[in-house]
């Protein structure tokens, strides 16, 4: 069932499969971090018993407490008073102005006396007059109007004893309002202005009441509120209140607790209760798996090589993430019972080191940072603010240590040397962490961050060990551990070389040796080269006989066979040791150099023994079938295998015969078109070229004459 979608798959263009495959992968991974993200609410009622302990899930400003304490402290604000001096000469003025109203009045005619001894006068034209003139000031405070009977009965005194009582009167009220005066202290400074009114024996007992009236009303406030200055101390307090929050992790109600109304409201305001579902978390999950898909899309969108390579890649870049997903899936289920942060478990250094060593580089750096993003999100303690950062650092920065340390390696040695640096990397890391978070901790906490530290480094290096040979046998890939898997002589093939074909054995020796240091010199693939080169002949092992590096005592079975069966036995052994690797299910890297490293050049020297024997011949019935050299490794061994068998044959190889000698082999196949189908550069065949000659040089130098 699955080989026909997998066909389905492959025979997709490679645009349509990405945005399918990483469309479905990005729902999928929205469903496994759907649960990161997702808030814990609560069916509950005011004064019911809490089930549980429940925390605040963000931080949020209580805004009704907030108001609260604003206007507690603006209640407390001492108001402003202000002292005026003015308000004692005003009211001793306002005193002074009656009584000089009144005799004014009084003097401007004698009133007609009535009754013997009481000297009351009743004159209405006075009394008329007196009002008129007090008409302004009675306007202005009218509380200080006499009434006619009094005024009458001020008329009635002497105008000696009216300025008498003015003098008192005025000398009182300046007395008293000479002091600050409140609104509560206006009873006790009253009660004082009538005693001394009571004891001035300039005040005729008759009129008394009238002016302990009138000095009662005169009394004010001397020291008022500032209404501008006690405004501003209101603001000034309100604003130095700092905003009430209820904190992201801040416990709000206890198990067994009653939740009251304050409670009620305070789980209200934080969405904790079953009523208040948010949609905003969800749609900034989406928001975050949209941009982690189109990483993903970009990076290999803008990736130049070929499409079998992308979706081979593009499958196994989703394949690593997801496996880690679940990893953090798994972890983040059983991180809320402990007290440490599990998630410095996490193997930080596995997705880098897997990708690159099945894919390469690039790929593994974008695999670091979508990593550490995403562990960020779904490895949160449960009160984190978004994402928690310090895990995603501890990823991000493990995984970049990876890189540099594996290098261009993939052996199990240096993968284990890597651990050890991840882990190393990893407790630098705590230890900042550690030191930041400025909390004390037990002896078995740190001993737990130390143990994660190194395990986390460790199980990066024994998981990529251990996982790479599932993703090489289900991908049909050639990781640089499997190619050194292969190069090992205990290889039943290599055996096979060794023990039928010893001298094919060691031409491929030197033809790795080549092939190897050129490879390297213009970056393509040395070791798959090497190791390539190893296999190349191994068709030979088919009829051992028939090529001359296997025979012995000068017997070559050629030279009693037509020039036509030669040149098939020749040619066959290409396609034969095709066959024979695929046997052995090989990978198919080796097994296209064994196919291709011939292309499709001429058999020369059986053409021309062809055209010898006075036959009509064709040179394309001598030539290999093919195909052509297709990778810049293949290339490379076609050169270097022709030429070893070149130099081995001259009898006295010096450098300058040598770099003769390997400058026509490499125009001749430039000539044929044999580089055509691989994207081997001039330059790079010039440095291929020029390292061929150095190896060579150093392998066939001129050595010193023993004596006998």
């Amino acid at each position: 069932m699955l080989q026909p979608i997998r066909k389905f798959l492959l025979s997709l263009k490679f645009n349509y499969l990405a945005i399918f495959l990483i469309g479905l992968s990005g729902i999928l991974l929205f469903s496994i971090m759907y649960g990161s993200v997702k808030k814990e609410t609560y069916e509950l009622e005011s004064l019911q018993i809490s089930p549980d302990t429940i925390r605040s899930i963000k931080t949020v400003e209580d805004t009704v407490k907030t108001d609260q304490d604003r206007e507690r402290a603006a209640r407390e604000v001492t108001p402003v008073y202000q002292l005026s001096k003015d308000v004692a000469t005003n009211r001793q003025a306002i005193a002074s102005s009656i009584f000089d109203i009144l005799i004014d009045v009084k003097q401007m005619g004698e009133p007609v006396q009535f009754g013997s001894d009481d000297s009351i006068f009743d004159n209405k034209k006075q009394i008329a007059e007196v009002r008129k003139k007090l008409g302004n000031l009675e306007k202005e405070e009218p509380g200080l109007r006499l009434s006619d009977d009094a005024i009458s009965a001020l008329l009635a005194q002497k105008t000696d004893v009216l300025e008498d009582i003015q003098n008192v009167l005025a000398t009182i009220i300046g007395e008293e309002l000479s002091k600050p005066i409140r609104k509560a202290d206006l009873s006790a400074i009253r009660y004082e202005v009538e005693q001394k009114i009571r004891l001035a024996d300039a005040i005729p007992s008759s009129v008394q009441p009238i002016i302990l009236t009138l000095g009662r009303l005169l009394v004010v406030e001397t020291e008022t509120i500032n209404v501008e200055a006690t405004e501003a101390g209101i603001e000034q307090a309100r604003a130095a209140v700092e905003p009430t929050r209820i904190l992201q992790g801040q416990v709000i109600v206890r198990e067994g607790q009653m939740i009251d109304k304050e409670i009620y409201r305070q789980l209200e305001l934080t969405g904790l209760l079953t009523n208040q579902s948010s949609v905003k978390p969800f749609a900034g999950l989406a928001l975050f798996v949209l941009i982690i898909t189109a990483i993903i899309f970009m990076h290999f969108n803008t990736w130049q090589e070929h499409s079998s390579v992308k979706k081979k890649a593009l499958v196994i870049v989703l394949s690593v993430f997801f496996l880690l997903v679940i990893l953090m899936k798994l972890i983040a289920l059983i991180d809320k019972d402990f007290d440490v942060l599990l998630a410095f478990l996490f193997p930080t250094a596995l997705a880098p080191m897997l990708v690159k060593l099945l894919t390469n580089e690039r790929l593994a750096i974008m695999m670091t940072i979508i990593t550490a993003a995403t562990a960020g999100v779904m490895l949160q303690e449960g009160f984190a603010a978004i994402i928690q950062m310090e895990v995603a650092l501890y990823i991000l920065f493990g995984g970049v240590v990876s890189l540099y340390l594996l290098g261009n390696g993939g052996r199990r040695s240096t993968i284990l040397r890597t651990s050890a640096g991840v882990a190393t990397s990893n407790m630098l890391f705590i230890a900042f962490y550690l030191l930041m978070t400025q909390s004390a901790y037990n002896l078995s906490e740190l001993g737990f961050y130390l143990i994660a530290a190194i395990a986390s480094g460790i199980l990066s290096g024994a998981l990529t060990i251990g996982l790479m040979p599932f993703f090489e046998s289900a991908f049909g890939l050639l990781s640089d551990m499997k190619l050194i898997e292969l190069s090992n002589p205990n290889h039943p093939l290599l055996k096979k070389v060794l023990i039928e074909t010893p001298g094919t054995y060691h031409h491929s020796i030197m033809v790795a040796n080549l092939s190897d240091a050129a490879c390297e010199a213009i970056g393509a693939n040395g070791l798959l080269a090497r190791v390539g080169s190893y296999y190349h002949d191994i068709g030979k092992t088919i009829r051992p006989g028939f090529f001359i590096e296997n025979q012995h005592a000068g017997q070559n079975p050629h030279d009693a066979l037509p020039p036509e069966k030669s040149r098939d036995i020749i040619i066959a052994h290409a396609e034969e040791g095709a066959k024979l690797l695929e046997k052995y299910k090989m990978p198919q890297e080796i097994i296209d150099i064994a196919r291709q490293h011939h292309g499709t050049s001429t058999l020369k020297y059986f053409f021309v023994k062809a055209k010898e024997s006075g036959k009509d011949v064709v040179e394309e019935a001598f030539r290999y079938p093919g195909p052509k050299p297709q990778t810049k490794e293949i290339a490379i061994i076609s050169i270097a295998d022709s030429v070893e068998a070149a130099v081995r044959s001259m009898k006295e190889p010096t450098p300058q015969k040598i770099a003769g000698l390997v400058r026509a082999i490499v125009n001749d196949r430039l000539n044929d078109g044999q580089f055509d189908e691989c994207d081997l550069s001039m330059k790079e065949l010039k440095k291929a070229e020029k390292v061929i000659c150095e190896t060579l040089n150093g392998t066939f130098h001129n050595r010193i004459e023993y004596p006998d």
